[in-house]
């Protein structure tokens, strides 16, 4: 079905698994495009309920963009690709109202750790690298780069990468707050779905919504507040809500239908 990725569906989680090795899974036209199609399934399938994505082989996650396409393209032409994957993969990750996480092994470099840090949160294996180099090549992060990772790690920090190009190690990342867990890398899959069969075993609806409010407080939205109570108030009209309050009430583990 696709050319450049393999996904699998088991117990719920959808693994995307970016696959071109031999080009350390650089993101070209084909794997935005692929990668575009791959969300809009985890969108409508009831079956997915939470998503993984990672990239094939020990060496790279993602390892940047396909440098070799940039070649041909003038100031419209960039800022057009640069729209066209933030809009396809990049915010539509973000947006996505069931939870979607990086499991990141070995590169995440320029647009691969802009794809990361798109998920709504980032797992590395101990070889993974971080970094923003676009500065060696004259350019700027275009896929969300220069916001996501000013509003994981901080305003100074993020200039400082950003300006060097320089790459950090998967404990650095956790130590700012770029990833939450470093795993041995023969781990990290299973690890990562450990954390997903997790977040499944809660309400759906309640996970969106959190999603939503999070998203909302990462962006400085300032009606990040008020969306908070009205997601709340939704909640009381929710099935989920009350097999949950009565679940609890009822010393039981609660089952929930995701409505």
């Amino acid at each position: 079905m696709y050319q450049t990725l393999l996904t699998e569906l088991t117990e719920g989680t959808f693994v995307i698994t970016i696959n071109r090795p031999d080009k350390l899974n650089a993101l070209n036209k084909d794997v935005i495009e692929e990668l575009g199609k791959a969300l809009d399934e985890v969108y409508n399938n009831r079956e997915i309920k939470t998503a993984i994505l990672t990239g094939a082989g020990e060496k790279a996650f993602v390892a940047g963009a396909d440098i070799s396409e940039f070649t041909s393209l003038d100031a419209s032409g960039g800022e057009a690709l640069a729209k066209k994957g933030q809009e396809n993969v990049f915010d539509k990750i973000e947006n996505c109202s069931k939870p979607v996480i990086a499991a990141v092994n070995g590169f995440a470099l320029g647009g691969g750790c802009e794809l990361a840090m798109s998920c709504h949160f980032r797992v590395a294996s101990e070889n993974a690298k971080f970094g923003q180099p676009e500065v060696n090549l004259g350019l700027i992060p275009g896929y969300g780069g220069t916001q996501r990772l000013t509003q994981l790690i901080g305003k100074g920090k993020a200039m400082e990468l950003m300006m060097t190009g320089d790459m950090i190690g998967a404990d650095d990342a956790k130590a700012l707050g770029l990833v939450n867990h470093v795993f041995p890398q023969a781990e990290l899959l299973n690890e990562a779905k450990k954390i997903a069969q997790k977040i499944q075993t809660k309400a759906p609806v309640a996970i969106a919504k959190v999603i939503a409010c999070v998203n909302d407080a990462a962006k400085g939205d300032a009606n990040g507040f008020a969306n908070e109570i009205k997601r709340f108030g939704e909640c009381f009209s929710t099935e989920d809500m009350k097999e949950g309050t009565t679940a609890f009430l009822e010393k039981r583990k609660a089952s929930f239908a995701g409505k």
